[in-house]
């Protein structure tokens, strides 16, 4: 085992977990279908591992302001969106009945960025888009850039891609534990919150930049 794919798993491992796409995939595990959920979180990670590994060998540096921009909106966007389905709830709704919920094509448990195409696709679509977005500057994608140009380009990658499965697994896995212990109504004035918060968590690193 080489030690770039050892440094790759253990540095990525290490800053994904509680990072925002950490956050990103347990909030959507908690509202949609777990598998269809990592599918497109761990192909979305994938994917930004392999374009910042490029980039790291090519030491190309993409301008983000518009991505930072378009990140913040779709953050708050979900935030008012979920916080205004919460306010709307009945007190009394269980998450017993989030499986039979998640099933429907706009339930309130689905986030309905998507209209088209069966649930799965939909679920995985919105979760790639959400992660993919998210993952631009932040701190995995500046440790991938850093290992990519210091180790060859697919121990890196394949390090990294590992790591992120295991933090993805971890966050679906927790995310779908909290829907069964919390009521629904809590569990979406708490995912509308998180939102809230990574929006404001991207404005300040915007301002800060």
């Amino acid at each position: 085992m080489s030690l770039g794919f050892i440094s790759a798993l253990f540095l990525i491992t290490i800053s994904e977990l509680g990072d925002k796409t950490f956050f990103i995939a347990m909030i959507l595990a908690t509202r949609l279908p777990r598998v269809w959920v990592f599918s497109g979180v761990i192909t979305a990670l994938a994917l930004m591992t392999l374009i910042s590994a490029l980039l790291g060998q090519v030491l190309v540096w993409l301008p983000q302001h518009f991505i930072d921009l378009a990140v913040l909106l779709l953050f708050w966007g979900f935030a008012a969106k979920l916080l205004y389905q919460a306010y709307g709830m009945d007190p009394s709704a269980a998450c017993s009945e989030w499986e039979g919920a998640a099933s429907t094509v706009t339930g309130s448990p689905a986030l309905p960025l998507f209209s088209w195409g069966s649930l799965p696709v939909r679920t995985a679509c919105q979760a790639f888009g959400l992660t993919f977005l998210g993952e631009w500057g932040d701190r995995t994608q500046i440790t991938t850039i850093a290992l990519s140009s210091a180790y060859p380009l697919w121990t890196t990658v394949l390090g990294a891609i590992l790591g992120h499965g295991i933090c993805a697994s971890l966050a679906v896995l927790s995310g779908r534990w909290l829907a069964y212990s919390l009521s629904e109504r809590m569990l979406t004035w708490i995912a509308g919150g998180l939102f809230l918060l990574l929006g404001g968590w991207q404005l300040w690193q915007m301002m800060d930049s």
